[in-house]
């Protein structure tokens, strides 16, 4: 994969990047919606500048947004797919320290299949990738297997970016749309593997990482209303 981006111009610029164009840019969907709402607030959106400002992370209350680079694929080992993250932001934090940010959009759709069901029948590739995700975010054992297999990536996504960008932060926002605030149960459920209760609207730090700080949040926006 090239490391070669051009600036957008339209949301209509981050439709090429989708696995499945013709499926997933449609309204109401995740990709598109995103897509709007970044374009639109040229930074970070409103919900995401309220998280961050009412947290309890003063070097994170206010963030200067580097760059974003949408549809970004963080490589895994263990073969079969990249991680593909919808939307990659490297920004600096207050006290001038880069943070890695992974930010996965939710309308309607879950977070793919469960721990359980990814390891039906697993390879010795999915094994090595599931021990180095659990090694990357500082687990000591399986998370159990209702988990959301994609929650388990696109944090060690924020983690492997901080490392290869050299930011003391990593972060993982879901960013959602719905109304109803689809699936915030599984987000949260991942968090309690960490030993940590969340609400929407929180920045919480995941403890026990051992290469970085990594810190979480849900956020819902309007820009889907």
């Amino acid at each position: 994969m090239k490391r070669i981006y051009v600036p957008t111009t339209s949301p209509e610029d981050w439709r090429q990047f989708l696995a499945d164009p013709e499926k997933q840019w449609r309204s109401g969907y995740s990709a598109r919606e995103l897509a709007e709402c970044w374009e639109a607030a040229n930074g970070f959106p409103a919900s995401i500048q309220t998280m961050l400002a009412g947290s309890a992370f003063p070097a994170l209350r206010k963030l200067d947004l580097i760059l974003a680079i949408p549809e970004h694929k963080v490589d895994l080992p263990g073969g079969g797919h990249s991680s593909q993250n919808d939307l990659f932001v490297l920004g600096k934090a207050a006290d001038g320290e880069l943070v890695s940010i992974m930010v996965e959009g939710k309308v309607a759709e879950p977070f793919g299949s469960t721990l359980e069901t990814w390891l039906m029948n697993a390879s010795d590739g999915k094994r090595a990738r599931l021990k180095f995700l659990c090694e990357a975010l500082g687990l000591t054992q399986e998370p159990p297997g209702h988990i959301r297999y994609q929650l388990l990536h696109r944090a060690v996504s924020a983690i492997l970016e901080a490392q290869r960008f050299n930011a003391r932060y990593a972060m993982m926002i879901v960013h959602s749309f719905s109304p109803e605030k689809a699936w915030f149960a599984d987000y949260a459920a991942f968090l309690e593997v960490f030993g940590v209760s969340t609400g929407p609207g929180l920045l919480v730090e995941l403890p026990g990482v051992p290469t970085v700080r990594l810190f979480a949040s849900w956020v819902s926006e309007g820009c889907a209303e």
